[in-house]
């Protein structure tokens, strides 16, 4: 009896390389600065207050599909304390499962066929796969090396009658570059006499370094206006397991953010929901995160002196862009990186996996959230090199 066959919506697209690299880390026993995630636990208060709200009666059944309302009003207030604008928690704040929730859902939202969606690359992997899944047609524009700054002329160049969409994010994956009030300005200035849309990922808001603070599309009262701004509580406290993250937008935007919220996950973990909110208010639990992820970027970069890798500038985010020409000039970066992994026991990622294209520049990114030991025992077989 013959199976039915199946056509692939994404035939080009395998597993994502960060599962890649995870595994073979794990394979080869490698220390893993591939995957973006934390070797540390979230702050103690976030834990106690979910071990207090898994114990609570009432608090195991089902959230409202948009989120707690104390926890949006608890967003909402922060919003307002870091950018100047106080969303409203009825109609502009939605609470989603992770910021990738929010991404697939606001592109499912309002993404048709054939609508042209603009990303800059390098770009996580995800943007494009979801932006196909919807019919809609990328359109690349890279960023400018060394600094990955945006090129705006190009940007404008790429805006059409059918673009849909623009998608940011600062800080930036992977490369750590920041956008300025600069940038934001010419950017609303392009996008002034079109109908186009605005996606901001603003996941690692929270870490913006060397006493620069974030500049969010939120606090950009023209830009706002025609903008989904992603966050995620998962970055914010070490909770990547945990998976919440929100959208804040405009009434119209959110109205058709929550018809696709509630087809895909409907609602978010209620005790997780409760916990969020009892601790969101203790502001110097992410108000220290600059200073935190400063440090240890700081004594990756000292760590990695003198191992021959070049390291490109990073201004905010967690990771660390390097360049590998002096170490191994004729391996491509995915070739390089396996055999970090394998041979010398450092798990990186290429930096080719974030272009759809695959463009290889010879550059690997590290992630430095981890613990000192960590970063020091990694360090100390890459100077094994």
């Amino acid at each position: 009896m013959p199976y039915p066959s199946l056509a692939s919506k994404l035939p080009d697209v395998g597993t994502s390389i960060f599962a890649v690299m995870t595994q073979l880390a794990q394979d080869s026993g490698a220390i893993n600065l591939a995957q973006g995630f934390p070797d540390y636990d979230p702050p103690r208060p976030l834990l106690e207050a979910l071990g207090r709200h898994v114990l609570t009666p009432g608090h195991q059944q089902y959230a409202p599909m948009p989120g707690l309302p104390r926890l949006r009003e608890a967003i909402a207030a922060k919003t307002a304390r870091l950018y100047n604008y106080l969303p409203d928690p009825a109609t502009e704040i939605t609470v989603t499962s992770g910021a990738t929730e929010a991404l697939y859902a606001v592109l499912a939202a309002v993404v048709r066929p054939g609508d042209e969606v603009v990303i800059l690359e390098p770009a996580y992997d995800l943007y494009a796969p979801a932006v196909r899944l919807q019919g809609g047609v990328p359109v690349y524009v890279p960023l400018l090396q060394p600094h990955f700054r945006p090129d705006w002329d190009r940007v404008a160049a790429a805006l059409t009658p059918r673009t849909r969409l623009v998608m940011l994010n600062s800080p930036h994956n992977p490369t750590g570059a920041t956008l300025t009030p600069t940038d934001l300005d010419t950017l609303a200035e392009l996008l002034r006499p079109t109908p186009t849309l605005l996606l901001s990922d603003e996941v690692y808001e929270h870490m913006v370094f060397d006493g620069e603070p974030h500049h969010s599309v939120a606090g950009h009262p023209e830009l706002r206006e025609r903008a989904f701004v992603l966050s995620s509580f998962g970055k914010t406290y070490h909770a990547t397991g945990w998976k919440v993250g929100y959208c804040v937008a405009p009434p119209a935007l959110t109205a058709e953010l929550r018809r696709v919220h509630q087809f895909i996950t409907f609602s978010v973990s209620t005790p997780t929901q409760h916990a969020l909110a009892d601790v969101l208010p203790e502001t110097s639990l992410y108000d220290a995160l600059p200073a935190f992820y400063q440090q240890k970027r700081d004594l990756f970069r000292e760590l990695l002196a003198g191992t021959g890798f070049r390291l490109l500038p990073v201004q905010g985010a967690y990771f660390q862009v390097a360049d590998y020409q002096a170490l191994a000039p004729d391996l491509d970066d995915e070739t390089f990186a396996r055999r970090l992994t394998q041979k010398t026991g450092v798990a990186v990622v290429p930096l080719s996996a974030f272009y759809h294209n695959r463009q290889d520049h010879r550059l690997v990114r590290f992630c430095f959230a981890k613990q000192e030991a960590t970063l020091r025992a990694a360090a100390e077989r890459l100077r094994q090199l």
